[in-house]
């Protein structure tokens, strides 16, 4: 009798078909895609016509290995936003669409599939073609909950397959970069991924920090794609001597080190000659001075929309100013005519 009520008040195991159901994360009617390209991809003959033919998860992946060759939204050249005038101007995700690239069209084909934990690992082992394994990353990208991210992309952080993944070419990474790319930023050429809370994304920078650490490598961002942003010193793995000459080394290269640092004057420290009379007050209000203004700096560099309201805001005061400009020129029209009809 004692044995039957253990049973009856022990939880229920899950089956093998639930730990192989994958959960999804945020608007599952959207896949939380940029709305201007989901609607390209339903409205796309390619998605409507012949992916509607492909019911099954291999019919999809044999069709990624032969139509897939970069990992950009929009094909290229077909989006054209140099026509669009005011807040639409150039701004990602708004104005007219383009042909929406055969990789995203596949990717929301996956969706549509409602991949299985399996699937999806074998996507991300994949061994045919990196662009069947770029798909399964971007897949759980889009539609995993934030927190799961990295504990997907842990074991890939330091993949060496190459990927080219611009239209037409010539912006070739590592599968390791690239995921690196999206666990830390959200723009990807024309498209926002879904954002990581704040949170979560201080957990994830502090586990990449540590897996760094513990391997031996450096996730730092190179400036310039030759120089760190930090340092000034070439982006390297430790151990691997740098192609240049160390800008502390003397010489050519260490003749400004703002030309390899990334910062602005601003953020410089201040010549020691000028802070000798300083109070201890002066010095922290210098130093509070400055964090602020690095905070700023952090903050525009963040917002992926600063460009385009910048200048959509110096385009219409040029416009102001060209109008004005007309209105005086009209006016000083206007008395010399009434000056020389009634002298």
């Amino acid at each position: 009798m004692e044995d039957y009520d253990d049973q009856q008040q022990q939880p229920p195991k899950k089956s093998a078909k639930q730990n192989n159901a994958l959960p999804l994360w945020g608007n599952e009617s959207t896949m939380n895609l940029n709305p201007l390209i989901l609607a390209n991809i339903q409205g796309s003959s390619y998605f409507k016509v012949s992916l509607f033919k492909l019911k099954t998860y291999h019919e999809v992946v044999d069709e990624i290995y032969y139509q897939v060759k970069h990992l950009e939204p929009w094909e290229r050249g077909s989006r054209k936003t140099s026509g669009q005038t005011g807040m639409c101007g150039g701004v990602r995700g708004v104005g007219a669409g383009g042909i929406v690239s055969t990789a995203f069209c596949l990717l929301y084909k996956l969706y549509t599939l409602r991949l299985t934990r399996k699937q999806v690992n074998g996507l991300l082992s994949h061994g045919d073609s990196p662009y069947i394994r770029a798909l399964g990353f971007m897949y759980l990208r889009f539609t995993q909950p934030p927190a799961d991210l990295y504990d997907w992309y842990e074991s890939y952080l330091l993949d060496e397959e190459e990927i080219d993944v611009k239209a037409g070419g010539g912006q070739t990474m590592t599968i390791g970069n690239m995921i690196r790319q999206w666990l830390t930023k959200l723009d990807w050429f024309s498209t926002l991924f879904p954002r990581i809370p704040v949170p979560i994304q201080k957990q994830i920078e502090s586990k990449l920090e540590q897996f760094a650490r513990e391997n031996n490598v450096s996730f730092a961002e190179p400036a310039n794609d030759r120089y760190s942003k930090t340092g000034g010193r070439q982006y390297e793995r430790p151990g691997v001597p740098a192609a240049r000459e160390d800008y502390r080394g003397g010489g050519e290269s260490s003749r400004r080190r703002s030309d390899f640092s990334g910062h602005c004057d601003r953020d410089r420290e201040p010549a020691r000659s000028s802070r000798e009379g300083w109070s201890d007050d002066q010095r922290r209000g210098r130093d509070r001075e400055r964090e602020r203004d690095r905070d700023r700096e952090r903050d525009r560099d963040r917002d992926p929309y600063r460009r385009e309201r910048e200048r959509d805001y110096d385009r219409g005061r040029d416009k102001y100013r060209e109008r004005s400009r007309d209105r005086e020129r009209r006016d000083r029209d206007r008395d010399y005519d009434r000056e020389r009809k009634y002298r």
